[in-house]
C-alpha cells in the first residue's frame, strides 16, 4: 500500500504512458509487466561504454559468473547515468529467462532508483523473493538524494513490517529523511532504534544525528549527541556549526572552530564559509585572519563563493584594501563578488571607486542583477550626482528590471537623498505596486533638510492606503518631526508607535528620545531612556545631544560619564557634542579630558571632533591652545578654517581674523556665508571700512554668495561704528532690508555707541514693532536716553518695557574651580563664601582707586545719587566672581570669568586695574559671539571688548608709567 502510494507520484513513464498499479499486499505482486517492459526494453539502445562486457557475455558466461557481471554493469550504469543501458540489461534479463539472485535483484533497485526512475524501482523491489535491507536501502538513498523524504519514511514502516531490520548505512539514510522533512518526531525513533540495534557510535550515525537535532532547532540534543561521538569527521563538525549557523549563533561558531583547529581535522570549504560569516558578523578579524590561512592551506581562495566570504569579512572590519586583494585573487568573479567589492568601497566612503568599479565589471561583460543596482543607486546617491543617478535609472530600464520593486524602492531612495523630490515621486507613482519599504523610501526623504515639512503628509498617506507602519517608518518620520519641532504631530506617532506594539524596540525608543530631547521635553525623554531594555551608543547619544542642545552642560557631562562607566564607547559624534557643552560653559578642565581621551582613542583627526576642540579652547579663553589644535589637525574643511576665524573673532584680534582669511584662500579652501560674517566683523571691530566695502562686494562679484541679512547687519556695523549714520540709512535702503529685525538692532547699538538719540529712537521704535518681546531694545535705548540725561525717557522706556510684561534676563557671571562652577549674581548674598568675597571686593575697590579707577556712574539707568551708583557697580556679579576667585585659587596665575551677558565699560576698567595690582591675568571671553549655529548676531558695537588677557597687563602698564 505504501508503496503504491509512492508509485503514483514518482513513476516514470515512456511513450504509452504506462502506469503500474500494485496491490495491496507487497509480496503477492505478479511480474506480469514484465514481459511488455521487456519487449520495450530489449531494443534499447546500449551505452558504448558497456559493450566490451555485454560481447563478453556471449561467450556462454554461466551461472554466478554471469549474474556476477549483470551486477557489475548495472551498478556502472548507476555510477554513470545511463538509464537507456540498464534497461538493457534488464530487458536481456527477462528475455533470456535469468533466476537473479539477491545481489543481481538489489543491483537492479539501485540503478533504477539512482537514476530516480522509482516506479521501476519499486516493481523490481515489490517482485523480489526475498528483500534485505541492502535491498531497502537503495530504494531509501535515491528517494533521499531527489528529496523525498516523506516517503522514504513511509517506505521504511514498509521495511520493519517487511521483518528487515535497519543497519548502519540504512539508519543514515532514514534520518537524512527526517533531517529533509524536518521531522524530529520520527527521528528520535530511529534515534532508539540506532541504540537498539547498536550502531549508534558508528560516525556516520552520530554525524546524521547531529544534523538531525541542528536542523530541528534542538541545539542541545545535537550537542549531547556531538560530545557522545567517539570518532568525529568533517561531516560531524559541519552538521553542529550549521545548526548553529541556522540560528544566527556566531560566538558558538567561532568556538566551535577553535575545537575543531585544535582536533587537527582538515576543514572543508563549507567549514570555512561558515566560520567567515560569523567572523563578519562579529566582526571578529582575529579568528577571520586564521580561517583565510586555512583558506589558502585548503586550497579555496580562489573559490568563488569562499571569496565573497572573504570580501564580506575585510569590507566589515573596515579594511578596503585586503578586500581588493582578496577580490583580485578571485580567478573568474561572478556577479556576486563584483557586487560585494562594489558594496564594500561604498562602505568605506569610497564612493568614486565604486562607481568606478561598476563600470569596469560592465566592460568585462557581467551583467549586472538587482543586487547590483541596488548597490549602485545607493552609490550614485551619495555621490549627489544627479546626472549620474539619471544614468543609473536608465540602465535599470535597459536591463528590464523596471518591474523590481526592490530596485524602484531603490530608486524612489536615491531621488530623495539627492533632492530630487519630483523624480522620487514620479518613480512611486509609476509602480504597479507598493510595499512598506516604498513609503519608508519616499520618508527617508523628509528626515532632514528643506523636505521635511513633507513627512507627516507622507506618513498620512501611507496609513490610508493601509500600509501598516514599520520600526523603518518611524524612525523616519521621528527624525522627520524632530527636524520640524513639531512635537505636536510627535505625540501621534508616538501613540500609533504604542497601538503597534514597538514602544520597547530600541532604535524607535532611540528616535523618540531625540524627538523629546530637540523639543526641550527632557524630563520625557529621561523616562523614555530609563524605559530601553538595552541601552547602546545611540541612545545614550540622544540623551546627551539633548541635553547640549538645551544648554544642560553640566548634565551633558554627567551623563557622559555614566555612559562610560556603562562600558559604552563614545563616537566622534558624542565626543563633539560633549566638547560644544563644555564650549558653552567654558568648562575648560572637562574639556580637557575630552581632549585627551579623543587622542586616545584615536578619534582627534576626524574633522568635526578636532574643530570643536578648537572652538572649545577658543571659548574657554584659550586662544593660544586653540591656535595649536588647530595647526595639529590632520585635514581641515571650511568649518574648521571658520571655527578659527571665529576663535580669533572672539578674543578680539581683528587683524589675526584677516590674516587666516588669506590663508584660507590660498589653501585653496572655499569661503562659505559664515566665513564672511567673520571677516566683516573683523573689518567692523578694527575700524576698516573701505576693507570691509570690499569684502562686502566679493561676495556676489567674485565668490558668487548672495548676501545674507547677517552679511548686511555686518556691513551697518561696520559703518554704524564709523559715525557714517547717512550711509547707513541709504545702504538700508538698497538692500531693502527695512522690515528684519536684526537690522535695527545694529542700527541701535551703533546709535548707543556714538549717542545718536534720534537715529536710535527711530531704530527702537520700529524694533517694538517687529519684535516688541525682546528686553534688551528697551534697555539699549534707555541707555541712550541716560547718557543724554533724559531721565524722563528713561522712566518711560521701563513703564513701556512694563506694560509689555518684557523681563531683562538676569546677568549672571560663573567661575570654575576645582572642577566645580560657581555661579554668581548681582548682589548675590546666598553664596557660602559671601562674608569673605564682600571683603575681598572691598580691597579690591580700594586699590584699583588707588590705582587711579575712576567709577563711571554715568551708564547706570536709575535716577539716584553717586553714592547710589557706586553701589550698584561695585556688587557686579562679575566682580564677585572675580573676588571668589582670588580668594580660592592659590596659587593663582590667570582667571577666567564667563558670563551669560556682556561685560560692562565700567567693569572693563576695573578688571584691567586689578591684574595689574594683584599681577593675575584675567581673561573674560566673550559669551554673545557671532555663530554658524546661532540665529541672531551680536554687535560688538554695544559694549566695549569683552576679553582682558596680556594686552591687560600692557594697556594697564601704558596708563600707571
Amino acid at each position: 500500500m505504501l508503496i503504491q502510494s509512492l508509485v503514483f507520484r514518482c513513476l516514470s513513464t515512456r511513450k504509452n504512458h504506462l502506469v503500474i498499479e500494485f496491490p495491496r499486499r507487497l509480496l503477492s505482486a505478479s511480474f506480469q509487466f514484465v514481459s511488455s517492459f521487456s519487449a520495450h526494453v530489449a531494443t534499447e539502445e546500449i551505452n558504448p561504454s558497456l559493450k566490451v562486457p555485454l560481447f563478453k557475455e556471449k561467450t556462454k558466461l554461466e551461472g554466478a559468473k554471469r549474474l556476477k557481471l549483470y551486477s557489475k554493469i548495472l551498478h556502472d550504469c548507476a555510477s554513470k547515468g545511463s538509464l537507456s543501458s540498464a534497461k538493457a540489461v534488464h530487458g536481456k534479463i527477462i528475455k533470456k529467462g535469468f533466476d537473479p539472485d539477491l545481489h543481481l535483484w538489489n543491483s537492479l533497485v539501485n540503478a533504477y532508483a539512482k537514476r530516480g526512475v522509482f516506479g521501476y524501482a519499486c516493481k523490481v523491489l515489490d517482485r523480489m523473493p526475498e528483500r534485505d535491507v541492502v535491498s531497502w536501502t537503495a530504494l531509501f538513498s535515491g528517494l533521499v538524494n531527489e528529496g523525498y523524504g516523506y516517503d522514504v519514511l513511509d517506505l521504511y514502516c514498509s521495511m520493519k513490517k517487511d521483518g528487515v531490520l535497519p543497519n548502519g548505512h540504512c539508519l543514515v539514510t532514514a534520518l537524512k529523511a527526517c533531517s529533509l522533512s524536518l521531522d524530529l518526531f520520527f527521528g528520535t525513533l530511529l534515534h532508539g532504534e540506532g541504540v537498539k540495534v547498536g550502531v549508534l557510535l558508528d560516525i556516520f550515525v552520530g554525524s546524521s544525528l547531529v544534523d538531525l537535532y541542528a536542523k530541528c532547532g534542538q541545539m542541545e540534543l545535537a550537542e549531547r549527541v556531538f560530545l557522545f561521538m567517539d570518532k568525529k569527521n568533517v561531516v560531524s563538525w559541519n552538521a553542529l556549526l550549521n545548526g548553529y549557523a541556522l540560528k544566527g549563533d556566531a560566538g558558538k561558531i567561532l568556538n566551535l572552530f577553535q575545537g575543531m583547529t585544535e582536533s587537527e581535522l582538515r576543514c572543508s570549504k563549507f567549514t570555512l564559509s561558515n566560520v567567515l560569516k560569523s567572523c563578519t558578523y562579529l566582526v571578529n578579524l582575529t579568528w577571520g585572519l586564521i580561517a583565510h590561512s586555512l583558506v589558502i592551506k585548503t586550497g579555496c581562495e580562489h573559490d568563488e563563493f569562499v571569496g565573497c566570504c572573504l570580501l564580506d569579512l575585510y569590507s566589515k572590519c573596515g579594511l578596503a584594501e585586503d578586500t581588493l586583494k582578496v577580490f583580485k585573487r578571485i580567478q573568474e568573479p561572478n556577479i556576486v563578488a563584483w557586487s560585494a567589492m562594489i558594496d564594500c568601497l561604498d562602505e568605506q566612503g569610497q564612493i568614486q571607486e565604486a562607481a568606478e568599479l561598476f563600470s569596469l565589471m560592465r566592460c568585462k561583460g557581467v551583467s549586472p542583477n538587482q543586487h547590483t543596482f541596488a548597490s549602485i543607486a545607493g552609490v550614485a546617491a551619495n555621490l549627489g550626482d544627479r546626472l549620474y543617478c539619471e544614468g543609473v535609472h536608465a540602465c535599470i530600464l535597459k536591463h528590464g528590471f523596471e518591474s523590481e520593486i526592490i530596485l524602484s524602492n531603490a530608486l524612489i531612495a536615491m531621488y530623495m537623498k539627492i533632492r530630487s523630490v519630483q523624480n522620487g515621486w514620479q518613480v512611486f507613482k509609476e509602480m504597479s505596486s507598493w510595499n512598506s519599504a516604498s513609503w519608508n523610501s519616499l520618508l527617508s526623504g523628509s528626515q532632514n533638510g528643506k523636505t521635511c515639512d513633507r513627512g507627516p503628509s507622507i506618513f498620512h498617506k501611507m496609513l490610508a492606503e493601509g500600509f501598516k507602519p514599520d520600526i523603518c517608518t518611524f524612525t523616519s518620520i521621528l527624525r522627520s518631526c524632530s527636524n520640524l519641532l513639531n512635537i505636536k504631530f510627535g505625540h501621534q506617532v508616538h501613540a500609533h508607535i504604542i497601538k503597534n506594539g514597538l514602544k520597547d524596540n530600541n532604535l524607535v525608543g532611540t528616535s523618540l528620545i531625540d524627538l523629546y530631547a530637540k523639543n526641550g521635553f527632557l524630563a520625557d525623554a529621561e523616562l523614555l531612556f530609563t524605559q530601553l531594555i538595552e541601552r547602546d551608543l545611540f541612545s545614550w547619544t540622544a540623551l546627551i545631544a539633548g541635553y547640549a542642545q538645551s544648554d544642560c552642560s553640566e548634565k551633558t557631562i554627567k551623563c557622559f560619564n555614566h555612559m562610560q562607566r556603562q562600558g559604552v564607547t563614545p563616537n566622534n559624534f558624542t565626543l563633539a557634542t560633549c566638547l560644544s557643552s563644555c564650549s558653552n560653559m567654558a568648562m575648560l578642565e572637562n574639556g580637557q579630558l575630552l581632549h585627551s581621551m579623543a587622542i586616545k582613542a584615536g578619534n582627534s583627526g576626524d574633522v568635526f571632533v578636532s574643530s570643536s576642540i578648537v572652538d572649545m579652547y577658543a571659548n574657554c579663553g584659550c586662544i593660544e591652545e586653540a591656535e595649536a589644535a588647530f595647526q595639529g589637525m590632520v585635514s581641515t574643511d571650511t568649518v574648521s578654517w571658520n571655527t578659527m576665524l571665529f576663535g580669533y573673532l572672539q578674543h578680539r584680534q581683528g587683524l589675526k581674523v584677516l590674516e587666516t582669511f588669506r590663508m584660507m584662500l590660498d589653501k585653496g579652501l572655499e569661503p562659505d556665508e559664515v566665513t564672511f560674517i567673520a571677516v566683516l566683523s573683523a573689518c567692523s571691530y578694527m575700524g576698516f571700512v573701505n576693507e570691509g566695502k570690499e569684502y562686502f562686494d566679493s561676495l556676489t562679484n567674485v565668490f558668487g554668495i548672495v548676501p545674507t541679512i547677517k552679511h548686511c547687519a555686518c556691513m551697518i556695523d561696520i559703518l554704524g561704528r564709523a559715525g557714517k549714520f547717512n550711509e547707513v540709512e541709504s545702504f538700508i535702503k538698497d538692500m531693502k532690508v527695512t522690515s528684519n529685525p536684526l537690522i535695527w538692532e545694529t542700527v541701535l547699538g551703533t546709535c548707543r555707541m556714538h549717542g545718536n538719540d534720534k537715529l536710535g529712537e527711530s531704530a527702537a521704535e520700529k524694533l517694538f514693532e517687529l519684535n516688541p518681546g525682546i528686553a534688551s531694545h528697551y534697555i539699549l535705548l534707555a541707555n541712550i536716553f541716560a547718557a543724554k540725561g533724559r531721565w524722563e525717557d528713561v522712566r518711560r522706556v521701563r513703564a513701556l518695557m512694563t506694560h509689555c510684561g518684557v523681563k531683562k534676563e538676569p546677568g549672571c557671571s560663573w567661575v570654575m574651580v576645582n572642577g566645580q562652577v560657581h555661579i554668581f549674581r548681582s548682589t548675590d548674598g546666598f553664596h557660602p563664601k559671601h562674608g569673605e568675597i564682600y571683603i575681598k571686593l572691598k580691597e579690591l575697590v580700594e586699590k584699583s582707586i588707588l590705582a587711579g579707577y575712576v567709577p563711571k556712574t554715568d551708564h547706570i539707568l536709575n535716577d539716584v545719587s553717586d553714592d547710589e551708583k557706586l553701589e550698584q557697580l561695585f556688587h557686579h556679579n562679575e566682580r564677585l566672581a572675580l573676588a571668589f576667585a582670588l580668594i580660592s585659587i592659590n596659587p593663582v596665575k590667570t582667571i577666567r570669568i564667563f558670563k551669560n551677558l556682556h561685560i560692562c565699560e565700567d567693569c572693563h576698567d576695573f578688571m584691567k586695574l586689578v591684574s595689574v595690582s594683584v599681577e593675575v591675568l584675567i581673561s573674560i571671553p566673550g559669551n554673545n559671539h557671532i555663530s554658524e549655529n546661532s540665529s541672531w548676531l551680536c554687535r560688538t558695537s554695544e559694549l566695549l571688548p569683552s576679553d582682558i588677557v596680556a594686552a591687560a597687563h600692557l594697556d594697564a602698564s601704558v596708563k600707571k608709567s
